[in-house]
């Protein structure tokens, strides 16, 4: 019970200060229990540590590990630890990284003094992320690509928050066991905003590190690329609860027993596609032929190339992206070449044409397929196109960018649907529907799963990566294809100009030998046919969808209280005072 005057019978100062039973900050000290010090005969200790400590004793999990307190420090490392993941991406390739690169990541994320902290840190994260992943873009867009970085890494910021929200502090049981499904969904919901063409498209999704992992590409089979980005992230997540509180730990090892148990399903589950009969497909990659009459030269070296697969009896000849530099309606002579090449090797070529048409204002890139009586009047027009690279997007206000970078000085334009082309019958081969795909397009799983739907057999994806010749950016546009492949069911052919060309099996699987940059060569390989229909061809982007759904309900829960942290102890009773207590209430 507290008296005005002190323990000696000296009246007490007035109003709040320090003194045998105040903290320097004049607060009346209490124990845990809530008893006050002073009543006891002794100094009570400050409450802002009690406090600390109190959310660290039993039951409230342990401190979290030590963490730079520096705000510039935390900054570097949340770039640094941001830029990581980029790593299990080819062409460094060390795809087994990535189950925990975003580990340093979140363990700084959780540790972060605040939430709005926490939200800075995902921001930085995500610029380390996005530069690491893309710095092959650097000579074409210069300083502009910091900008650009900056800009998509905003996507992180409740991604940051959402890691301290859900791991910070030790988590209690419930809260360890919802962010194994509440992290994952964050982070699909940020590769599902930033794969919007306008913003780049869906390159390095996480899920994409997995391309050349045979139980990754049977998950992508069943629930797309996304399904294995929501498996990559989760393992991350448990990895980091296994070095958090006791709870934590326990949730950690419950998460990696699922996520193994349902790669397990998946591969035993879901059968790999069943073949029936096989298509002999030529890549035709001339190589880096540039200059003034690189388009000249191009065409010729292609040429050379296909001529000497005559008697090779393939099925089908593909050329890459922008093999051919003016339109075949306005070029009779360049038409009549490839003509004469189709009845030479007895086969129909795919070319692309990057050029002016004639028929219609503006320029193109399109895939035409000329047979043995030149084109067939099947054309597909590029639909979605590079931002920068084939189009400025707001050219009004962002045009300044062709003057500092490589960006289109005009825009390039886009075609109206998808076309599914036909290759005749021959040599007992029943007719063959092919689906063509334009460069980084071949980034975007709807676009082959809707061309499987509308009963494409073989998938062609063209592509031109010359620009970033001696950077990562070929190797990762070519292990796109397998997670294509595996997707659809269906056999992807990536052919290039000037490398990589590869081809994928109904399966993912790469088949043959992929041709690498330094070649200038045609390759011939028989893909394996299938019909099949996985699972993502029939429901879709269904992950996507529930990833939108556990943060739905997390949002709820969370409005209800139901995961939010135990107080740290019982409240402590009013503390007594002369001017009011149990027994005589204030006035």
């Amino acid at each position: 019970m507290r008296f005005p005057y002190g323990r000696r019978g000296r009246r007490r100062a007035p109003g709040p200060g320090p003194g045998p039973d105040r903290d320097p900050d004049g607060t009346p000290d209490e124990d845990p229990d809530g008893t006050p010090e002073q009543s006891r005969g002794k100094p009570g200790p400050n409450p802002a540590v009690g406090a600390r400590l109190d959310r660290y004793a039993p039951g409230r999990g342990r401190a979290p590990s030590p963490a730079p307190r520096s705000s510039a420090a935390r900054a570097a490392l949340a770039v640094l630890f941001g830029a990581v993941p980029a790593l299990a991406f080819p062409a460094p390739g060390l795809w087994w990284l990535s189950y925990v690169a975003l580990v340093p990541w979140m363990l700084l994320l959780r540790t972060a003094p605040t939430a709005r902290r926490a939200a800075v840190e995902g921001w930085l994260g995500g610029i380390g992320f996005m530069l690491a992943l893309h710095h092959w873009l650097l000579p074409s867009l210069h300083a502009f690509l910091l900008l650009l970085a900056a800009l998509l890494a905003l996507l992180w910021v409740p991604w940051g928050w959402l890691v301290r929200a859900m791991l910070g502090d030790g988590p209690s049981g419930p809260r360890a066991v919802a962010s194994l499904l509440a992290l994952p969904s964050g982070w699909l919901l940020v590769e599902l905003i930033r794969s919007w063409e306008g913003l780049g498209g869906p390159w390095g999704l996480l899920g994409a590190s997995q391309w050349q992992v045979p139980p990754a590409l049977r998950l992508a089979s069943v629930g797309g690329i996304w399904l294995v980005s929501l498996l990559v992230v989760a393992v991350n997540t448990a990895v980091v609860l296994l070095l958090s509180t006791a709870a934590g730990r326990r949730a950690g090892v419950v998460g990696l027993v699922v996520c193994g148990l349902a790669v397990g399903s998946v591969w035993w589950g879901a059968s790999p596609p069943r073949e029936r009969g096989t298509v002999r497909v030529a890549v035709v990659q001339p190589g880096v032929l540039d200059g003034p009459d690189g388009a000249e030269r191009r065409f010729a070296r292609g040429e050379e190339l296909t001529r000497g697969l005559t008697g090779r009896g393939v099925d089908l000849v593909v050329w890459g992206e922008s093999s051919v530099g003016a339109d075949l309606a306005s070029r009779p002579d360049l038409t009549a070449r490839l003509t004469a090449l189709a009845r030479a090797v007895d086969a129909p070529i795919l070319v692309n044409v990057d050029a002016r048409r004639s028929d219609r204002p503006g320029i193109y890139k399109s895939s035409v397929l000329v047979g043995e009586d030149g084109p067939t009047g099947d054309r597909y027009d590029k639909m979605r196109l590079v931002p920068f690279g084939e189009y400025v997007p707001a050219r009004a206000v962002l045009g300044w960018v062709t003057s500092v970078g490589k960006a289109a000085g005009e825009d390039r334009r886009r075609g109206a649907a998808p076309v599914v082309m036909t290759l005749p019958a021959e040599n007992g081969r029943p007719a063959l529907r092919i689906g063509p795909l334009v460069c980084f397009e071949s980034a975007f799983p709807d676009m082959s799963r809707l061309l499987t739907r509308e009963g494409a057999g073989l998938l062609i994806a063209q592509s031109a990566t010359s620009t970033f010749q001696d950077s990562w950016a070929p190797a990762q546009h070519a292990s796109l294809a397998a997670l294509r492949a595996a997707e659809s069911g269906r056999p992807v052919v990536h052919a290039t100009l000037t490398g990589v060309s590869a081809v994928y099996g109904p399966d993912g699987r790469r088949v043959g030998a992929p041709l690498g940059t330094d070649r200038s060569a045609a390759a011939v390989h028989d893909l394996p046919l299938s019909r099949s229909a996985t699972g993502y061809v029939r429901h879709g982007d269904w992950p996507l969808w529930g990833a939108v759904a556990v943060l739905a309900v997390l949002c709820a829960v969370e409005g209800m209280g139901v995961l939010r942290r135990p107080a740290s102890g019982t409240r402590a009773p009013r503390a007594r005072t002369a001017r009011g207590s149990a027994a005589r209430p204030a006035r």
